[in-house]
């Protein structure tokens, strides 16, 4: 029987009636879990789910550490474990400068900043137990300390082919203990047309590009040529460059494109290199997000 991955789903404003309906299709369908980015509340969004679906997992992939007081994210992250029945993952991560910037807010030391919020996390008195959590994760300092303190570990446009070395890292228990969480997001386009889909992957990824800590993750999993060339275009201003080194050859290795085959080919290859979690992350050469989804929801 082939394996579905779950599906990361974000509530935008006009259509978030909508989303719960869509999600209450992808339960329907056999889904094992819907996950929501940091694009929005996705506390919120994991609230209203448990409230719509009866068994599918639910989980924050990622919530910013810095976008709320401790004890108010332990109030929040407690009352959606209960009312989910144990459904609920609750992914965490540092984010990144611009989001924070935007919020004016400054960013600490990821490992540390971490570390004291999980540890803050779980002494707040009188909010019930908390639910599992996951840790937004790129390079192995911070798979060994998900291992540490955490029930999980989520990537976002992780690196096929280096993601056996990643995850090296991590004791023979824990690779095999079915109750850590591995994941990954990943962007995804399905069309005929392999040029238009990889033009979207291209696109979504421009932005996560600009960013040092994924060309940092990036140079290690074997693409040092192409993130030093946008590390030059961005030098010389010229960010319209910057889609030009995100060769066909990376985009295979942290996207999936192309027909419904190629698609569900690729994602068996991710579970292959020990992702236990595939998160899809659909985008469509036709239309938005909505129509994204019925197209990946007719492939399996």
């Amino acid at each position: 029987m082939t394996q579905k991955p779950a599906l990361s789903l974000a509530a935008v404003p006009g259509r978030r009636q909508a989303t719960l309906e869509l999600a209450q299709e992808i339960e329907k369908r056999g889904y094992p879990g819907i996950y929501g980015p940091s694009l929005g509340d996705s506390l919120a969004l994991c609230q209203s789910l448990a409230h719509v679906t009866h068994e599918i997992e639910l989980g924050t992939s990622i919530m910013p550490i810095y976008f709320r007081q401790i004890v108010d994210f332990a109030s929040t992250a407690g009352f959606i474990h209960e009312i989910s029945n144990g459904r609920f993952r609750f992914g965490i991560g540092v984010s990144h400068a611009p989001a924070l910037k935007s919020r004016g807010l400054n960013g600490g030391k990821p490992l540390s900043d971490t570390r004291t919020f999980v540890e803050e996390l779980k002494a707040v008195p009188r909010v019930g137990p908390m639910p599992p959590i996951v840790l937004a994760t790129l390079r192995q300092k911070m798979i060994q300390l998900a291992e540490e303190i955490g029930d999980g570990m989520v990537f976002a446009n992780g690196a096929r082919s280096h993601m056996g070395k990643s995850l090296s890292v991590l004791s023979e228990t824990t690779r095999n203990n079915s109750d850590f969480f591995i994941g990954n997001m990943i962007p995804t386009c399905i069309s005929d047309d392999i040029e238009a889909a990889r033009a979207v992957n291209r696109k979504t990824l421009t932005s996560y590009a600009m960013l040092p800590n994924y060309r940092n993750y990036w140079k290690e999993a074997g693409y040092e040529e192409e993130m030093m060339g946008i590390e030059a275009a961005i030098a010389a201003g010229d960010r319209e460059r910057i889609p030009h080194f995100l060769t066909d050859r990376w985009l295979a290795d942290t996207t999936l494109a192309g027909s419904a085959s190629a698609v569900r080919e690729g994602i068996e290859a991710w579970f292959d290199a020990g992702i236990k979690t595939p998160i899809i992350v659909p985008s469509s050469t036709n239309g938005g997000q909505m129509v994204a989804f019925e197209e990946f929801l007719s492939i399996y």
